[in-house]
């Protein structure tokens, strides 16, 4: 099946809600105060950088590829916190979990839709 491109003129909340946790993503480590442990505030900047990107190309225009990047992202934030060590980091294992969740249910929700577009336009 070949890849989906702006069907729905690249404008979705999924696309909007990925931004947004990438931004939150990345500014986490001097909010939430873990900017002195690099290993978990590296990932929430490097995270947080490739999620809002995908969001924002996904706003200019929409291809699917984008929302499978952004739903490994948010799995690889996910599982960070116990793959990379730094678990035992409450607010940086919680923002990770958290926000990686959410990108990861968005976009599978965007696939979903992309996917089934003749059932949610009924």
């Amino acid at each position: 099946m070949a890849m989906e491109i702006s069907w729905r003129g690249g404008k979705s909340v999924q696309d909007w809600i990925n931004l947004i946790c990438g931004v939150l993503l990345f500014i986490s480590p001097w909010a939430l105060g873990f900017s002195g442990d690099m290993m978990a505030a590296r990932t929430a900047w490097v995270g947080g950088i490739v999620i809002a990107v995908m969001g924002i190309a996904a706003l200019v225009q929409f291809a699917e590829w984008e929302d499978w990047v952004a739903l490994i992202a948010g799995v690889l934030m996910i599982i960070s916190p116990w793959v990379l060590g730094f678990a035992a980091m409450h607010f940086a294992a919680w923002t990770m979990v958290v926000l990686g969740l959410i990108v990861a249910l968005a976009s599978v929700s965007e696939i979903w839709i992309v996917h089934h577009q003749t059932a949610v336009r009924s």
